[in-house]
């Protein structure tokens, strides 16, 4: 389970700390071992015990980030524990920890926590399969499509101004001089330049357009779409490059788990009574 950004950030400072720090805090806190691994509490606070289960949790989450479990970040552990329990208790004494706004942040976390815990359990039980990956791959594949566009294009916002710089072009005026008049801000300045693109990623009636397009044409009549009036000219064309399988792996799998937790979340609201 990952730990929540801060206690992490803590903790971080904790598994650093020197052997002497680290060991102060058999003194403030009289373990009742040596060796936290050996018994079931690691040490008590003013009468109070920190179990092993904290240390056990804290030395198993900074092996995952690649920490050595051994003694000596197990008595760092111990010592921020310790330190954790002290201000606790002081902010008991001093009423902080029934304070309405932490009791809420408390609430939040636990219920963030469980909800990762109970996702992760979800997530084992229903793998994302090799088919899945795959399928959701080439799906992705075929969506983009097989060839790149290397276009231009001239929008406004009247029929009749796309139609006059047709007019114009045909008459041996510059594509880039009249795309200055372009709304499309990021394209104008460069002559109505536009990346490489599949058609797939424009909206349809310019992609539609721009595939019908032979290299160097230009649109014959305007293009109309929710953002105006196009006049689009195809420079080039070539095969389009798409990521090997196992480069987006990971990609495919995250979002492929994102849709099973949000079909699990739509399964529990659709069988729940939420007033």
């Amino acid at each position: 389970m990952k730990a929540f950004p801060l206690l992490a950030g803590l903790l971080l400072a904790a598994a650093v700390a020197s052997p002497a720090s680290a060991q102060s805090s058999k003194d403030v806190a009289n373990p009742a071992q040596a060796d936290p691994k050996s018994a079931d509490k690691t040490a008590t606070v003013n009468g109070k015990v920190i179990p092993r289960s904290r240390v056990e949790f804290l030395a198993k989450m900074q092996s995952e980030q690649g920490k050595q479990d051994n003694e000596q970040l197990r008595k760092a552990i111990l010592d921020q524990l310790v330190a954790w329990e002290l201000v606790v208790q002081e902010a008991d004494r001093k009423g902080v920890s029934k304070d309405p706004e932490v009791l809420a942040q408390l609430d939040v976390l636990r219920q963030q926590i469980i909800f990762q815990a109970y996702v992760q359990d979800h997530l084992k039980t229903h793998p994302i399969t090799e088919a899945a990956l795959h399928a959701e791959y080439d799906k992705a594949k075929a969506q983009r499509g097989a060839k790149e566009y290397k276009a231009r294009h001239i929008l406004v916002e009247k029929e009749a101004d796309a139609k006059n710089i047709i007019a114009q072009l045909r008459k041996g005026g510059k594509f880039e001089e009249l795309a200055k008049q372009s709304k499309d801000i990021g394209s104008r300045e460069k002559g109505g330049e536009l990346d490489w693109q599949p058609a797939t990623t424009y909206v349809k009636p310019f992609g539609d357009a721009l595939m019908k397009l032979q290299k160097g044409k230009t649109t014959e009549s305007p293009v109309r779409s929710q953002f105006g009036f196009h006049v689009i000219r195809l420079d080039d064309v070539r095969e389009a490059k798409f990521p090997a399988f196992d480069t987006v792996r990971s990609q495919i799998t995250n979002m492929l788990q994102r849709q099973e937790v949000q079909q699990l979340v739509n399964n529990l609201r659709a069988k729940a009574r939420i007033e």
